[in-house]
């Protein structure tokens, strides 16, 4: 039987192999996988119905994830576990990765691009080198592809990322204090708006809800659906209700106190509590 296996690479970069073996392949193994062109060295993330769900709702009719056996070329495989020799060299390149970085944005900055160098990475077999970079539009790298692939004696590969992504792979701590959520369990970044922010009542000041990638706050969408739904039980900020005091404005609510903040024509204000108010516009009502 044909398992479908997990393997996360440097950056958090994840991707999905068949494993034929009747061995089985703990967390955290590490393993030599079937690369384009090559192999490359990575750790076990996911094994068994685990695995197999997230690569079906990674992709649409992915192969690895039906039920019956895929066909042996119709997608890559864990060749085997790694040896401790392997990990060694696979350290070796990672020490190597920031110093290629270095040189790589000084071939850059003489090729007169505009685009700032976020991290290289090695493949285990040295036959690929993969440089992420930002950008503020498209860059015509051709010319500095043929620069470095001459420097290292290697297949070059220039991947232009987003500000999120960069964050997801450089990791850092957020201003909660945490590592990013990006980094460590997010399984996908998804787009956050403005109107997020706006929903919860949060202060609009960027340096309040942006993140360290410099774009909004991936956490103002964990509590959106509570707000959203809560609010539903509230009255609309600036709805005039006839009340047991005669009319009055909606001024503010707060909806984990469950109270709501109400002013009348004479500039009165008060704060009751949604259950009280209910039961004062509906005898008003009446």
């Amino acid at each position: 039987m044909t398992d479908v296996i997990e393997v996360r690479f440097k950056g958090n970069r994840k991707e999905f192999f068949s494993w034929p073996s009747a061995e089985p392949l703990a967390l955290h193994d590490s393993v030599i996988v079937e690369v384009d062109r090559g192999q490359d060295l990575g750790r076990v993330s996911a094994v068994g119905p685990v695995a197999a769900k997230k690569c079906a709702g990674s992709c649409s009719g992915c192969s690895l994830a039906e039920a019956s056996a895929p066909p042996p070329d119709a997608t890559r495989r864990i060749l085997r576990r790694a040896t401790e020799a392997d990990t060694v060299i696979a350290e070796q390149l990672h020490q190597e990765e920031e110093d290629i970085r270095r040189r790589v944005t000084e071939r850059a900055h003489s090729h007169t691009l505009p685009m700032k160098v976020s991290d290289a990475e090695w493949q285990w077999d040295r036959k690929k080198l993969t440089v992420y970079f930002t950008a503020e539009q498209r860059v015509d790298f051709r010319a500095l592809v043929r620069d470095l692939a001459s420097l290292f004696h290697t297949r070059i590969e220039l991947r232009q990322i987003g500000a999120r992504d960069e964050a997801k792979r450089l990791d850092g701590v957020g201003r909660c204090g945490r590592q990013y959520c990006c980094s460590s369990w997010l399984p996908e970044l998804r787009p956050v708006s403005l109107a997020l922010a706006k929903d919860q009542h949060l202060s609009l000041n960027p340096s309040q809800i942006s993140g360290g990638c410099g774009r909004l706050l991936c956490c103002l969408r964990y509590e959106h659906d509570f707000y959203v739904q809560t609010r539903k039980r509230f009255p609309k900020e600036g709805r005039v209700l006839r009340t047991a005091v005669g009319a009055e404005r909606v001024l503010a609510v707060d909806v984990f106190r469950e109270t709501v903040t109400l002013r009348t024509d004479a500039g009165d204000t008060r704060v009751v509590s949604l259950e009280k108010l209910n039961g004062e516009v509906s005898g008003a009502d009446a």
